[in-house]
Order: structure tokens, then C-alpha cells, then sequence
């Protein structure tokens, strides 16, 4: 697709740590890079707001993303596997339709690879399904760099014990692109088995592309559960892909260090599990405070009961006397 192709060929370049294309150089060139509203970002659980309006994400058309084989290619900076725009998100106020997808990952011997973290905690690698605001803009490239003009899908993702047939769909195809600018074709298959099962608990904040331009125009939504890929599977992804066109330099470690929240607010679709604990003790604070209120008042009508009883029977005897007095004189 010639709109992923242009974007593409604007916004990737390397992410490495050091030399004259390093993280801490993009902003000199690509000054949005030194933006306030950066990405990716570590997620703090315990700061994240939870909001009960956010709406369900629905997928539609990830099940069966048409009959025509998808582009892989492998662009110097990632491996990227485009998609048709028949696909698209249910869960926000206009339609996001789907454009390419796209791994981050370490290399061999790092525990370390995902863009996102939750709680300083980074994954293996992290798979980025990208999409673009088509009620608003024609094209991917037309909207990359207004407010909101792209919403990312951030799927983290973890070494398991078993192969993930899902993602065995692109790492098996790996060795057909091994240098820069190759490409190869790959057929259909079911792209929402990349997503985690259970899609109900997310984070969303706004944020940017992670490489220059860095364009602060993406809604994110990271998930909160992850998916699984064996550790042969990692392995291919780390030591397969060359970031030049002869086997020269291994192309690992493509992923941006998190960047600095500032005033931005996560909201997760979700109670957190800390959270939970720290209400359960709240409640169970409350309830000793109630508790203790509840004696001190019943303690407080028992006192009040008392001394109404004890001016009854000085009144009752006031009035026997007075009686017997009476009755004495009379």
C-alpha cells in the first residue's frame, strides 16, 4: 500500500542508543521527540485511573483480514506486516482502521525489549498494531500527525513455554527477509490471536509515535494481560533480521527508552489488583472505625439510659415521701 509505504519511510529510522541517530539526539532533527507527551511510558499501576465508562474494544475483521497475501518487510528498523483497511477498532468515537503491525524487541541475553513498561517491569518484545482515523483523513500519512489521527494497540509480550502459532505466522517467514528492504508475502490468517484473550483490561493514555517524528498524535491502548511466545521464538525474532542489506549489522534493540509522563493521566479500564488490596484495607479500616463508633455509642446511650433511670427513682421516691408525709401530717 503506497500510504503505509510513504509514512513508513518518514517516520522509521533507527533506534539505537548511541551514535549520530541516537534516542537522545532525535530531538535535535525531530523536535517533537522532546515533546511532554512522549511515548512509551512506564505504567505505574498505582497512579493509573480507573474509569468505567471507557468502552469494550472490539476488533472487527481481525479474524479474517480478507483472501489477498499481506506485505511482509523488513525496512532496516523492524519487521512489518501490512494490512488492509477493511479491518478496524469498535471502542472509540470514530473508526480506526488498520494500516500495519509491527514488533519492538532486545536482543540475545537482554531481559528487556518492550517499549511499554508496567511498573518499571519491561517484557520480551511488544507487537504494535497500528491504526488511523478514517472517518477524518484518507490516508495513514494524512493523519499521522493530527490530534488522535492514530491509535496504536500495544500488546506486550513474554517467553512461555509452548510455541504461539499465532505469531509463528510472521516469525516463520523471518528468514525470507533477513536484510534490509527485503520483502516477502505472507497468507491470512487470524490476526486476533496476537491480541491477549482476555481484551477488558487496558490502559489508554495519549501519546506519541516512538520514533521521529514522533508525532504526538496516537490514542494508546496497552493491555494489561500478555501474550506468550516460546523461547526459540524470541531467539529467531533477536538473531534473523539484519538492519542493513548485507549481514553486517544485527538488527536488535529497537525499542525507545520510557519517556516522562508529565501531567498526563492513564486511565485503565480496570480496578487494579494493588488497588484492590489497598481498598480492602481502607474497608477494613472503615470497618474498626465503625465499629468502635458503634460502642461508643451504644456506650453513650447506656450512660444517657442510666441516668434517666437513676432521676426516675429519685423522682418515684420524692413522691413516695411526699406521700408518706402527707399522710403523716394529715
Amino acid at each position: 500500500m503506497l500510504f503505509v509505504t510513504v509514512l513508513l519511510e518518514v517516520i522509521w529510522i533507527h533506534a539505537a542508543d548511541g551514535g549520530p541517530h541516537g534516542q537522545d539526539d532525535w530531538p535535535a532533527s525531530y523536535p517533537e521527540c522532546g515533546g511532554n507527551a512522549q511515548s512509551p511510558i512506564d505504567i505505574q499501576t498505582d497512579a493509573a485511573t480507573f474509569n468505567p465508562e471507557l468502552p469494550a474494544l472490539q476488533p472487527h475483521g481481525y479474524e479474517q483480514p480478507g483472501t489477498e497475501p499481506l506485505d511482509l518487510h523488513n525496512n532496516g528498523h523492524t519487521v512489518q506486516l501490512s494490512l488492509p483497511p477493511s479491518l478496524y477498532l469498535e471502542g472509540f468515537p470514530r473508526r480506526y482502521v488498520t494500516a500495519q503491525l509491527h514488533l519492538h524487541w532486545g536482543q540475545q541475553g537482554s531481559p528487556g525489549g518492550s517499549e511499554h513498561q508496567i511498573n518499571s517491569e519491561a517484557t520480551a518484545a511488544e507487537l504494535h498494531i497500528v491504526h488511523y482515523d478514517s472517518d477524518s483523513y484518507a490516508t495513514l500519512s494524512e493523519a499521522a500527525d493530527k490530534p488522535h489521527g492514530l491509535a496504536v494497540l500495544g500488546i506486550l509480550i513474554e517467553v512461555g513455554e509452548t510455541k504461539n502459532s499465532a505469531y509463528e505466522h510472521i516469525l516463520s517467514h523471518l528468514h525470507e527477509i533477513r536484510h534490509k528492504d527485503q520483502k516477502t508475502s505472507v497468507p491470512p490468517f487470524n490476526l486476533r490471536e496476537l491480541l491477549p484473550p482476555q481484551m477488558g483490561q487496558f490502559f489508554r493514555y495519549n501519546g506519541s509515535l516512538t520514533t521521529p517524528p514522533c508525532y504526538q498524535s496516537v490514542l494508546w491502548t496497552v493491555f494489561n494481560q500478555r501474550v506468550q511466545i516460546s523461547r526459540d521464538q524470541l531467539k529467531k525474532l533477536q538473531e534473523t533480521l539484519f538492519s542493513t542489506e548485507d549481514p553486517s549489522e544485527l538488527l536488535a534493540q529497537n525499542h525507545r527508552a520510557p519517556q516522562p509522563l508529565n501531567q498526563r493521566k492513564v486511565l485503565a479500564s480496570f480496578i487494579q489488583e494493588g488497588t484492590a488490596e489497598f481498598t480492602t484495607g481502607e474497608m477494613l479500616g472503615l470497618g474498626v472505625g465503625i465499629l468502635v463508633g458503634c460502642l461508643c455509642l451504644l456506650l453513650a446511650v447506656y450512660l444517657i439510659a442510666r441516668k434517666i433511670r437513676k432521676k426516675r427513682l429519685r423522682n418515684q421516691k420524692s413522691v413516695v415521701f411526699t406521700s408518706a408525709r402527707a399522710a403523716t401530717e394529715a
